[in-house]
């Protein structure tokens, strides 16, 4: 079985993800190895590290790719740091299916 940046939890999914701000667009795509068996989602977002400005431009555009409201995503972990952990609420077996559709 290939790896994948989610686990399932009681109430949806837990979602390992490595920001890079002041991209030149935002994009969901691709994984990579963060560490050994380890697995994130990549993703990329114009908004600067600064006050919070990334995180809330990361939960908007993870949202919209997996067709939640922003208020189903939240931050877990890695407030400051660029790989991060998002809980995302709702229907499981749904939120893996959009996720296939974006790695």
């Amino acid at each position: 079985m290939t790896a994948r940046p989610w686990t399932r939890t009681a109430t949806g999914l837990r979602l390992a993800v490595r920001l890079t701000p002041r991209a030149g667009s935002d994009a969901l795509g691709g994984t990579r190895e963060a560490a050994p068996g380890r697995v994130c989602l990549l993703a990329r977002v114009t908004a600067p590290p600064a006050a919070g400005a990334a995180n809330a431009a990361l939960i908007a555009l993870v949202a919209k790719s997996l067709g939640v409201p922003k208020s189903a995503v939240t931050l877990a972990a890695g407030e400051s740091s660029r790989l991060k952990t998002l809980e995302i609420a709702g229907d499981p077996a749904r939120l893996e299916a959009a996720l296939r559709r974006v790695t």
